[in-house]
């Protein structure tokens, strides 16, 4: 099965993303870190749940790779926006295999955390981006446990495709989260949000 694991704002600079999110949301941001891997860096709300946001972009003190960035960052231009919902699963390889494009296991870690991401070669998830990245732990406890409470809940990720009924259909085995709405259009991501300030969109 999948499970939802994290939300992310994708942004040209870290501060676009967290200006942005701040703004939006009434709430402060923590301070991530570095993917040397993928020469990108972050920073994390933690939401109610057990889930979390992250705000990432391309480090720009990272070296230039010689393969793409994941979350199809090295194309990304314009203003913050949702841009992957991350789904974990006990078996990466198994979810791999189930889903065609889902990408490749890729060992990832930063300090104690340790993890694997399905990342396809071209770091452009299948649907315009709009399917989940897949990843699996190998640490515990789970990363969100380590953040600050922010008072923000995740009400919903509406997830816009033009195949967005092929699109649930094909994680519909895995997949039940009530949170997790599609709707036909072009491709988009919207996060709902109940936060002590009442309902916030990001959008």
């Amino acid at each position: 099965m999948l499970e939802l694991d994290h939300i992310a704002i994708a942004c040209e600079t870290l501060e676009d993303g967290r200006n942005w999110v701040e703004t939006t949301l009434g709430v402060t941001l923590q301070l991530g870190g570095q993917h040397a891997h993928f020469g990108t860096h972050n920073m994390l709300l933690g939401l109610e749940d057990g889930l979390y946001l992250e705000v990432i972009a391309t480090d720009p003190d990272a070296p230039p790779l010689p393969y793409p960035r994941w979350f199809d960052l090295d194309r990304f231009t314009g203003q913050a926006r949702p841009a992957i919902w991350i789904c974990r699963t006990g078996s990466l390889s198994e979810a791999i295999a189930q889903f065609e494009g889902a990408g490749t296991a890729v060992p990832l870690a930063r300090g104690d955390l340790r993890w694997q991401m399905a990342v396809p070669d071209s770091g452009i998830l299948p649907y315009d981006n709009m399917f989940p990245a897949l990843i699996e732990w190998q640490c515990a406890p789970h990363p969100a446990t380590r953040l600050d409470r922010s008072g923000c809940r995740l009400a919903q990720i509406i997830v816009q495709h033009p195949q967005a009924a092929e699109l649930e259909a094909t994680l519909h085995s895995r997949l039940t989260d009530p949170r997790v709405v599609f709707e036909q259009g072009p491709a988009k991501q919207s996060y709902v949000f109940e936060t002590p300030m009442g309902e916030r969109i990001l959008s």
